[in-house]
């Protein structure tokens, strides 16, 4: 997910594959819920990938927002958050009522919480372009938990002896 850039084809070229692969990453989990809705429950999968997938896309659009050029960052963030919001809507939706207070919580915490303190805490203590490269950097670290948090369910997998829960789109494209 590279910036959008006039100057060099080289980088919008590898910023649209970055969208491109993402964009197919955040549809991965579509089998998923298709089956959470047919069945009208949540089995056995959990919402923590979903909550922080879409805590990563907040805060990657928080921080295209302050750098320049960054239109693909705003586009393909802006997406990841549309279509993780329908994600734990649905997962909400058919969850029992453990789960489903359970991941209102996380929400509450991770996105309305951790988001409003990292907005006012990058704020306050962090100025002019450092401020840029700190969020840089967090963003970076949480995509890459993001993209391990499908080792949750390898959990599962191995703890049941089955791939159910492990949709082949899953495996191709490491998605929570």
């Amino acid at each position: 997910m590279a910036s959008f850039s006039t100057h060099s084809p080289w980088i919008f070229t590898f910023g649209l594959l970055g969208n491109f692969v993402s964009f197919v990453v955040f549809l991965a989990p579509i089998p998923t819920f298709l089956r959470i809705c047919k069945k009208k429950t949540t089995e056995g999968f959990q919402s923590l990938p979903y909550v922080v997938a879409l805590f990563s896309a907040m805060i990657w659009l928080y921080y295209a927002s302050l750098k320049s050029d960054a239109l693909l960052l705003i586009t393909i963030n802006s997406f990841g958050c549309f279509i993780e919001t329908i994600y734990i809507a649905l997962y909400i939706a058919y969850a029992p009522k453990q789960a489903r207070t359970v991941t209102l919580r996380m929400l509450m915490l991770l996105n309305f919480g951790g988001f409003c303190s990292i907005l006012l805490l990058s704020h306050f203590f962090v100025k002019g372009s450092n401020r840029v490269k700190v969020l840089g950097w967090f963003c970076v670290i949480l995509s890459v938990s993001v993209f391990a948090a499908p080792l949750s369910i390898m959990r599962l997998v191995i703890r049941t002896k089955s791939v159910e829960f492990m949709p082949f789109t899953l495996s191709f494209f490491p998605h929570p």
